[in-house]
């Protein structure tokens, strides 16, 4: 838990950081955004966040996008992810993590580059700050605080990762190279429920039987293409040994009903690349490279969920109070 000494040091910073342009404080989204308020949009580890605080992280999630992780797809998985920057962001500020100058201006100056505008940022600062305002609607000063933000959570996260030093076994990374490296090519035709599934298997285990259908109606199986195992499980979640029994069989088998990412499906085997187990001695070392990276994102995620337990986040808002 922090200390008082701690939870006040916190709140200056906080309140140095997000809310640098206190008489002017407007973002992008209207409806997100307001005047400083007063209010409270709730606490973790015992310490108030206000609601400047908490539209700040929103509105820079909003405007530049989750830097790490998937897509945030729903209001859920925003207000996830801005209680989860909040949270980092008190985080970096204990650990002393520091974002120079340099590192910032560069930040602004590849969003630049990327939007191709036909001005010099630094020595045109009027250009700058109009752009600003007409591209994202808010002062520039503010656009360069959330971009060090951001870059401020991005190096925490990096520094945990880097962390952890995770085991990784020959058996683990040869496995890693199987999947990535053994490749089919698939038609398959899906079902809602096993029995339709099965009921389609026994009319279809001979494959002149697919190239009769297939010249009937060219679009009653789909093709994922020539794809690593990997994908196949990742992607299509075929479980991993409905895989690797397909590659073991002749190309242009049969294969029996299997789960799928929705429902089952039955499969027909066109192509096979098999590993060549002589390969992975020439690619060992990035396969271990690779799981220990795997066991590293895990670890940060483990890291994070545990923390967000530990800091009791409270919301004290609705959807409607933003």
């Amino acid at each position: 838990m922090p200390s008082d000494n701690m939870k006040k040091a916190f709140n200056i910073l906080v309140f140095s950081v997000f809310c640098f342009l206190s008489p002017v404080f407007c973002f992008a989204q209207e409806d997100v955004v307001k005047i400083k308020d007063p209010e409270m949009a709730g606490e973790f580890f015992g310490m108030p966040v206000s609601m400047d605080n908490y539209r700040f992280a929103k509105a820079a999630i909003l405007i530049f996008g989750p830097r790490w992780g998937g897509e945030l797809r729903t209001p859920e998985e925003i207000e996830g992810r801005v209680w989860e920057d909040l949270l980092m962001s008190y985080e970096a500020f204990r650990r002393d993590v520091r974002v120079e100058t340099k590192e910032a201006e560069d930040e602004v100056a590849k969003l630049l580059e990327a939007e191709k505008v036909d001005f010099d940022w630094k020595k045109d600062r009027e250009a700058y700050t109009k752009w600003v305002l007409e591209r994202v609607k808010e002062p520039a000063e503010v656009f360069e605080n959330q971009i060090r933000h951001l870059l401020q959570l991005q190096k925490l996260r990096t520094q945990i990762i880097d962390s952890i030093v995770p085991v990784v076994t020959e058996e683990e990374a040869y496995q890693e190279y199987l999947d990535q490296y053994n490749t089919l090519g698939l038609e398959l035709v899906q079902f809602d429920d096993l029995s339709a599934a099965e009921d389609f298997y026994k009319k279809m285990k001979n494959p002149k039987a697919w190239d009769k259908k297939g010249k009937k109606d060219p679009k009653f199986s789909q093709k994922p293409g020539f794809v690593s195992s990997q994908f196949l499980m990742d992607i299509w979640k075929i479980p991993r040994a409905d895989v690797y029994a397909m590659l073991d069989l002749p190309e242009n088998s049969v294969y029996k009903p299997s789960p799928v990412y929705r429902g089952y499906g039955v499969f027909r085997t066109l192509q096979k690349r098999v590993a060549d187990k002589e390969k992975f001695n020439e690619l060992r070392q990035s396969y271990f490279d690779q799981i220990k990276r795997k066991k590293q994102f895990g670890g940060f995620s483990d890291w994070l969920n545990a923390f967000k337990k530990d800091a009791k986040i409270k919301v004290f808002i609705g959807q409607g109070d933003q």
